[in-house]
């Protein structure tokens, strides 16, 4: 699913979110009810695709929790309605990438369990940055890596990485909210917006 550069939102007003973030979005890029469905049909896809395998899911914290969340539940519920099970692990990892509203260069891995479980697994990875951690995953030589991430950015830098399957591409721009965050802000938000000037000065660190 593709966001045009051109496409001016929704009106915050037409949605309900945190009174405490008034004044410091733009407007709403994607509604929560959207995503959930969007996710769900990510989930039928995953299914098709990684056949009778047991899976690991990795889930990249923090950003990545409620995409991973919601994954693994329509995941679950599709594989307890079918005549096929899906064993699931999940695992957690944390990736360190922006100070402010800028990308870093050098990439912070924090947290997980020992990596070298995952020898021989099929491995779904949930989050937004995977080039640094799938150079550590793919040593320990898994079965399959797929890479699930609920948003992709369309831009102009040639190593742009694309995940396996994706719930949305959007311009480039600096979105939070669902577990998404500008200095730990706004993962409290449900909806995907997109943050205004005022919001990064006043959450600015």
């Amino acid at each position: 699913t593709q966001i045009s550069d051109n496409w001016p939102g929704y009106s915050l007003d037409l949605f309900t979110y945190p009174q405490h973030y008034y004044g410091d979005l733009e407007y709403v890029l994607i509604p929560h009810g959207i995503i959930v469905d969007r996710t769900e049909r990510l989930a039928k896809d995953i299914m098709q695709d990684i056949g009778d395998n047991d899976i690991v899911v990795l889930c990249v914290l923090k950003g990545g929790y409620k995409f991973c969340a919601d994954l693994v539940e329509h995941i679950k519920n599709l594989s307890r309605n079918s005549e096929r099970f899906i064993s699931m692990k999940v695992d957690f990892v944390r990736l360190k990438s922006y100070h402010n509203d800028q990308s870093m260069q050098d990439m912070q891995i924090m947290g997980g369990d020992d990596l070298s479980k995952l020898t021989g697994k099929d491995i779904v990875g949930t989050g937004r940055t995977m080039k640094v951690l799938l150079n550590n995953i793919e040593k320990y030589k898994p079965k399959m890596i797929k890479v699930a991430s609920l948003l992709v950015k369309r831009t102009s830098r040639p190593d742009g990485y694309r995940p396996d399957y994706y719930g949305f591409e959007i311009p480039d721009l600096f979105v939070v909210g669902y577990a998404l965050d500008y200095n730990e802000h706004f993962r409290d938000l449900n909806h995907i917006c997109v943050i205004n000037d005022h919001g990064k000065a006043k959450y600015r660190v």
